[in-house]
């Protein structure tokens, strides 16, 4: 492990180390020896580290759903944005491989935590939504799920919700057009949500 921390903390930019080395123990491990090997990468102090531990986590996390209370604590706590990041990518992993429409109460649970950071695993993770199995047949859901989030305290988690909605108006734009039609725009955290939804890029 001492050979991997070496190899992952000279990543400076990007986490496609972490996810390759990540599946190389997933891969030559069983899932309980894996999981091991993930909680105690998870103890490392360099953010490259827990990325790769957040990267095996997701892939377990379809076999061994109490991965999940790991990888929300971990939303909970961690302060790094790199880690954040892969927490995401490691929720949409695991509703990949359980099946979107089967993780529904999942998602659900996770949108419904009073952290940000949790329900912002979610609405971040799963982006292009509409791109996803079920939600591609479902916009409808997918639209009133992030917007629930719309006047979060949290400016992370409003500008995930904004540019979320945002992807799914380029395929769906008149579903987006009523539902943006209804917030009131003068709450400030609405008003600061719309114009994420509105945004040119």
């Amino acid at each position: 492990m001492e050979t991997l921390e070496e190899k992952l903390v000279k990543v400076e930019h990007g986490f496609k180390l972490f996810q390759s080395e990540a599946e190389q123990i997933v891969h030559s491990h069983t899932l309980p020896d894996a999981k091991v090997i993930a909680l105690d990468l998870m103890k490392n102090k360099h953010y490259q580290v827990r990325c790769c531990a957040l990267f095996i986590l997701g892939a377990l996390a379809s076999g061994d759903h109490t991965v999940l209370t790991v990888l929300k604590n971990t939303a909970r706590t961690d302060e790094s944005w790199q880690v954040q990041e892969i927490i995401a990518k490691a929720f949409d992993r695991f509703c990949a491989d359980n099946g979107y429409e089967k993780s529904l109460p999942y998602i659900a649970e996770w949108l419904d935590d009073q952290h940000p950071n949790v329900c912002r695993a979610v609405t971040e993770g799963l982006r292009i939504w509409t791109s996803r199995p079920y939600f591609t047949t479902h916009p409808e859901l997918a639209i009133r799920l992030i917007s629930d989030h719309k006047a979060s305290e949290s400016e992370y988690l409003r500008k995930s919700v904004g540019n979320a909605l945002r992807d799914i108006s380029k395929r769906h734009g008149e579903l987006i057009r009523k539902e943006i039609s209804s917030w009131d725009l003068t709450n400030k955290h609405i008003a600061f949500t719309h114009a994420y939804v509105l945004k040119k890029h």
